[in-house]
């Protein structure tokens, strides 16, 4: 067990660990407590888990959180505040206003700027979201040597509409399908891709984009085209072993029949996931189906899987599936099976 002490919080075991980051707060422990036990429980390569936090306060609850757990003395982790990163910030992205404002809007966006600032360059960066679940011995798959991989997912997760088709209508391409629960990214060690991202985020809005999490897959799906279109290795995770969560139109019927979300999740390939992204209401009925041991775990996933080349999101197929949500709206679907969330 390590101490607490004044500055980051950081245990640091062997090298050769996978880079892994985490925008964390310790309102979201509830769930974020099971991606993390079961990350470092089932990972089978050792890790060097980077967890990223907004107040000293919140620093030292995640450390305590982490410490409880008592991770294999393989991994290495730390805890950082956000406002130890000012330097960072200052030195990295002084040429770059609208990153530096990006940095400060909403905490998901962080998942953006903040592993730049605590990686050494050329690094991997492995960045995840809190509501992951890993029921089997797993390995991340091999970070390509530049570019992204993301997870898939059916629909997707862009929004607000104007910012979409403030980038759509300025000829910037996104990838369609994303997902942003697991996301591999690598830059040049001169940090050259930071100049055009730093022009997206102006040219989406700057200061004045909405203050809403989604804009954060914008920009991602945004860099998955722009650095992995023609790139080899970059891609979508393997959806049968990255796994999300779809609110489909057969599990909102059920819940509307009483079917409760335990039985729902009971149905998911267990055996086949490698990580398992609990989006919207499902990260709630996670924890309970864990607790009452519901869930297969134990399968060998150390093995790579398939990339999937990325698919473009259109404007015309953007603009398809904006009517198909208005019409269904205009019907009462919504109202009747609960709100869009894509």
């Amino acid at each position: 067990m390590n101490s607490v002490a004044p500055g980051p919080v950081a245990f640091h075991p062997p090298a050769a660990q996978r880079q892994a980051y985490m925008v964390l707060s310790p309102h979201s422990l509830s769930y974020a407590t099971l991606a993390l036990r079961s990350l470092l429980a089932r990972s089978a390569e050792p890790l060097n888990l980077h967890l990223i936090t907004d107040s000293a306060a919140d620093r030292q609850t995640l450390s305590s959180v982490v410490e409880e757990l008592e991770p294999s003395a393989r991994h290495a982790w730390s805890v950082t505040a956000e406002d130890e990163l000012a330097d960072a910030e200052a030195a990295t992205f002084a040429r770059y206003p609208s990153l530096r404002a990006f940095r400060h809007g909403h905490p998901c966006w962080r998942k953006i700027t903040d592993p730049v600032l605590l990686s050494a360059t050329g690094e991997e960066l492995l960045v995840l979201d809190p509501d992951l679940y890993f029921p089997n011995q797993f390995c991340f798959e091999p970070t390509p040597a530049s570019g992204l991989l993301l997870m898939w997912q059916r629909p997707n997760c862009l929004l607000p509409s104007p910012v979409v088709r403030t980038a759509l209508a300025a000829n910037i391409a996104l990838a369609r399908h994303v997902d942003i629960g697991v996301a591999h990214w690598r830059l040049a060690t001169d940090l050259a891709e930071l100049e055009w991202i730093d022009w997206l985020i102006g040219k989406l809005g700057g200061r004045s984009l909405p203050r809403v999490m989604h804009v954060e897959a914008i920009v991602w799906a945004a860099i998955a085209l722009r650095f992995g279109r023609d790139n080899g290795g970059n891609g979508y995770l393997d959806p049968q072993l990255w796994r999300c969560w779809h609110r489909t139109q057969g599990n909102r019927l059920r819940r509307k029949l009483g079917a409760s979300g335990r039985s729902i999740l009971a149905a998911e390939p267990w055996p086949q996931i490698k990580c398992f992204h609990a989006g919207g209401e499902a990260k709630w009925w996670l924890p309970d189906m864990v607790a009452a041991g519901e869930i297969p775990e134990g399968a060998d996933l150390r093995a790579a899987g398939r990339i999937l080349p990325f698919v473009e999101l259109t404007s015309a197929r953007y603009e398809h599936e904006q009517t198909a949500k208005t019409i269904l709206g205009g019907l009462g679907y919504y109202r009747l099976f609960g709100p869009q969330r894509s």
